[in-house]
Order: C-alpha cells, then structure tokens, then sequence
C-alpha cells in the first residue's frame, strides 16, 4: 500500500514538472533573427573588455586592501579614464551615448568609494599598524619573488609580538602579586565601537589571506616549512586572540557570540557618503527629501491597512489584523508547496493580461532551497533570483524562533513577495539580463533590481492581484516596510538612529516581529550591503512608477512594450532608463536631472468593503 502510494505521489510529481516544460522543444528557444539583427551599443564590446579585464586583476591581487591591489586596482580606473576620453562622444549612437556615460561614472564611483576606504583604513591605523606588512606577503607571492624563509620568520616574529602588546592595552591589568608594583603600560588607542569592529573584520582576513599565503610553501618548500610553522602558528593565534579582545572589550560582544548574533554596530557613511552615491544613483534628492517621501507613502500604506482592518472586523486595530494574519501560518514541512503555487497563481495572473513578456524557459528554470538556521538570523524572508531561499523552521531552532519564522512567512505575507523574487521579479530580471545588453551587468544596481521587484508588487496591488483584505494586510505590510527602510537606514546614515532604535521603529511602525526586525537591521548593517540598498527599494519603484505614468499612461508605450524595455535594456539607474527611452538629448556631462516625485501618479487606494 505505501509502495502504491509513493508511486501515485511520484506519478503527480513528475506530471507537474512536464506541465511546466513546453510540448514544442523550439518553443523554449527565442527567434535567432531578431538576435541577429538587433542593432546595439558601439560601447558594449568596450564594456565587456573592461569588466573581463577588472575580473583577471582582482584574481590577481587577490590580497583585498594590500598594498599592490590598492595600487594597481586605482590605475585600472585612472587608465580607462584617460581611454574613454579619447572617444569622440558626439558621434556616438544614443544607446553609446548611454554606456559612455555609465562607465564613465561607474569608473569615479569605484575610485571615491577608494578614497572611502582609505579614509576607513587611515582610522583603523593605530589598531592595525602591521596589516600592510602581512598582506605584502601575498603581493610577494603573486609577483613570484624568491622567499627568504628565515626572513620571514623573523617578520612573522616580530608582528606577533606588535600584535600581542596592541591586544593587552585594551585588557584589565594582570593583578599585582605581593609587594610588586604593576608594570607600566601603555594608553590603548582610543577608537568608536565601529572602527573596532571594522578592524576586527579586517583582522579575520588578514589572518585568512596569511593562511592561504603559508599553505602555498608549506611541505612544497621544506626550508620554509622548518622556518615559518612555528611563527606563523604564533601569529595565527595572537590575530584570533586580538580579534576576539577588540570585538568584546570594545564592541560589547559577549564571549561566545558571533557576527549574526552579537550587537550590531554598522559603519556610517555621513551626509557626504550619502550624497556621493546618491549622485552616482542619478537621484536629485537630498536624504532629508526622501525621508519626507517615505514618509507620506507610509502614510498611504497605514490608512489603506487600517481600512483593511475595518474590512476583517477589527475597527481601526491595524495590528489586531495583522496578529490574525501572522496566525495563518502553514505546518512545518508545507511552507515549499505555498511557495510553489504563490509562484504559479502570479504567472497565472501575468497571463490574463499582456503586460510582460516570461519566455517559457523563464518559467521552467528557477529552483527552491531551504535558508539555513543560521542565515534566518540575516535574512529572516525570502532571498530570490534564479533560486528562490525560502525561510522557515527547522527542528533544531527553539520554540521561539520557529514561531517567529512561521508567523514572520504566512500566506499572506508570502503572497505579495514570491513573485517578487521570482517571476516577473528578481528572476526574470536575471533571466533577461543574461540575455539582453549582458554588458550592462557591470552597473548592476539596487534601484533597478529591488526597485523593478517593488514596483511589481504596487502593479498588483494597483490591479486587485490583492483580492481579500487578509491579503492586503500581508501586501500592506511589505508596502510600509519599505518605507521604514528607507527612514531608518537614512536616519542610520545620518548618525540620527541607532541600530536598537532601528528594530523598535520596524516594530512600532510595521509589525514586525522583533526576532525578525532583528535580523533585517543586522543585514542592512552588517556590510554586505551598500548604504543606499534599503533605501533603493521604495525609491526604485517610485521612479518607475513616474516613468510608466511617463510613458504608458500617455500611450507613448504599451504595457509590454515598457516592461519589455526596463528588463531587456539591462540594469543601469530609473534615471537612465528614463532617458532612453524618452529620446532625452545626453551630453558628455550626463542627463538633466529627473525629479521624479513632482510626476508621480496618485497611489491606488484599494476599493472601500460594501
């Protein structure tokens, strides 16, 4: 009988997965004569030739922040500066004007955000004055300098010793014994918590660029092996002890804890930074503007989920709703299933209209995997692309935390984000990208990724894809946790928000769960992000929204002669986009700038419950 069953089960499977694969096998593949023929940028060959030639160099100085990739890493951008002055920009075609002009000022963003990390390390100078010394041995090695063994001993020697002194300035005195007199010491060197834990961070990857550095000699090189162990088993250990002193005495970690678990510093960047990447991101604004702007889309958002708390029978109770909606959880072990057939239920919902083009090998490729226990700490919902992550308990959390998973990733909540990170989101992005203007994949940006995801999540919305209030609130919730983003990084940025003030604000003003909060704060902070990636959400979409008023609300565009154009044009700033495709005359300074808020169409408020 269970043998029965189990093949009844696989029967269904493998059903399901024919379904999605087209009967034609020429239907997966596109006309090759549009391809053929498409004309393009005089600059794309230009593109791909530096992206290839920066890849090879940060292969080859693969020390990050030595001293040689420092070096070398600036004059690559110095020296496709001087070249790229040498094209004549006005006889450039507007698609070559375009790519001109996103190269030319990819190359000054990679050089400030140089100048930004040398300000950084000059700070973290009195902690990590031997740094350059270590990482110079990897230089050595990749230039294939002869190596001295005892040589380096001697250097390996000498910075444990630096190391070990650096590390007892920030802990308490041994106590006295008898009559002695404690020792003299010196001063620690008086650092913030951010710098300490940047030079913490650094510390680990000193220690592991020096680890990969001994590997390549040892046993192959029996002098060096005889020489070095030793040393550099002293210096591996006084790194780790250093590390570990900085993150507790002066960041505040406790023992034991780690990167996804201790308190969340982050590395505020100022008004400058800010405006630097700003202007990088074409965007006219000031920080304090788009606070106001995410200020009045939440007020938007909060009277639209209020309006659907009155529809299920809680008044104005807006977080009375949402509890009920948190409680809609599926059971351990179903959460892949939703997923699947949120993804479906959208691509169904696409279907019914003609607004974008989802070739059917779109359809068929992306795949589903489970977020570890300990990535849930980070990214607490969804991650998506060509596989969609999907976050949900496993049996070796506490009680607490699967709940909070399981409230955090309902139905409802879940339905106004697979298709987010799948299709027409983040994967169709992707699939797109790797097949239209490829040379852009250089100026990847978060304003076109997030942003194109967010605004596909208002398209819906705008379109009753949102049908019952249960699913507004869950729609709702994204909706004004975007906002708070781009509140609290800003204001985080500005030094007017703490990272604590920051998971109490997602709490007060969207619901979160604090687990939950927790874990976005720490991933907006946590450095693998850029500054402006929360903000970049709501920002994105906006501009979008404006540029699609712009367009197809004149009828200067069909709906999927416009989505068509954002996806296959490549990833690049809204700005950019808009200046393509409005025919905006471009000069070799760039675009005239977009303020994209004056033009943006009212948001569509959801029909009142009769």
């Amino acid at each position: 009988m269970l043998r029965s069953s189990l093949c009844v089960a696989l029967s269904v499977l493998a059903s399901t997965a024919a379904a999605q694969r087209p009967a034609d096998p020429a239907a997966a593949v596109p006309a090759l004569g549009p391809l053929v023929t498409r004309s393009g940028s005089e600059l794309a060959e230009v593109i791909e030739r530096f992206s290839i030639d920066r890849n090879v160099l940060t292969r080859r100085y693969d020390a990050a922040d030595s001293p040689d990739q420092r070096r070398r890493m600036r004059e690559l951008y110095r020296g496709w500066q001087q070249r790229l002055q040498e094209i004549d920009f006005g006889k450039l075609s507007p698609e070559g004007r375009a790519d001109y002009l996103l190269l030319d000022r990819y190359l000054r963003h990679q050089i400030a955000l140089l100048d930004r990390r040398d300000k950084m390390r000059a700070s973290e100078l009195p902690l990590l004055p031997f740094a350059d010394r270590l990482l110079a041995l990897q230089d050595a090695r990749r230039n294939l300098e002869t190596i001295d063994p005892a040589g380096v001993a001697r250097i390996l020697a000498a910075v444990s010793k630096q190391v070990d002194s650096l590390r007892t300035l920030f802990e308490p005195p041994p106590p006295a014994r008898g009559d002695s007199a404690a020792r003299p010491r010196g001063t620690a060197p008086q650092v913030t918590r951010t710098i300490a834990n940047r030079a913490a961070g650094d510390l680990d990857d000193v220690r592991a660029v020096v680890g990969n550095w001994f590997r390549y000699y040892d046993g192959y090189d029996p002098q060096f092996s005889w020489w070095v162990k030793a040393p550099r088993q002293m210096l591996d250990s006084a790194l780790a002890r250093y590390a570990r002193t900085l993150r507790e005495r002066v960041v505040g970690m406790k023992p034991g804890s780690s990167e996804n678990t201790g308190p969340i510093v982050g590395e505020p960047i100022g008004i400058e930074g800010l405006q630097e990447d700003l202007d990088y991101e074409m965007i006219p604004y000031t920080p304090e503007e788009l606070i106001a702007i995410a200020e009045r889309e939440y007020a938007f958002s909060l009277a639209e989920i209020k309006k659907a708390a009155r529809a299920m029978g809680f008044g104005d109770d807006w977080k009375a709703a949402m509890e009920k909606v948190k409680n809609t959880y599926v059971e351990p072990g179903r959460q892949p299933d939703l997923v699947r057939d949120l993804a479906r239920q959208a691509e169904g919902f696409l279907d019914q209209h003609d607004w974008v083009t989802v070739p059917p090998l779109a359809r068929e490729d992306w795949r589903m995997e489970m977020l570890s226990p300990e990535r849930q700490r980070v990214s607490p919902f969804f991650l998506g692309g060509e596989t969609i992550q999907v976050s949900y308990p496993t049996a070796e959390m506490t009680d607490e935390e699967k709940l909070m998973s399981m409230r955090g990733n309902n139905p409802h909540f879940s339905h106004a984000t697979v298709f987010h990170e799948l299709n027409p989101g983040h994967h169709l992005q992707g699939f797109m990208a790797a097949r239209y203007n490829s040379h852009r994949r250089l100026f990847q940006t978060p304003f076109w990724s997030e942003g194109q995801g967010l605004y596909w999540e208002m398209f819906f919305w705008d379109h009753g894809f949102q049908a019952s209030p249960e699913d507004r609130v869950g729609a709702l919730f994204w909706r004004m946790h975007r906002s708070a983003r781009i509140i609290f990084s800003l204001n985080f940025h500005l030094g007017k928000m703490t990272p604590e003030q920051a998971i109490q604000f997602l709490v007060d003003t969207v619901g979160f769960e604090r687990a939950n909060a927790e874990g976005e704060v720490r991933r907006s902070f946590g450095g693998a992000y850029s500054p402006l990636y929360q903000a970049a959400y709501m920002i994105g979409g906006l501009q979008l929204r404006a540029l699609h008023a712009e367009l197809v609300d004149s009828r200067k565009m069909t709906e999927r002669e416009f989505h068509d154009a954002v996806l296959q044009g490549g990833p690049m700033p809204i700005a950019m986009i808009r200046a393509r495709l409005e025919k905006v005359p471009l000069t070799a300074s760039g675009a005239p700038p977009w303020r994209f808020a004056d033009r943006l169409p009212p948001p569509v408020p959801a029909p009142s419950p009769r």
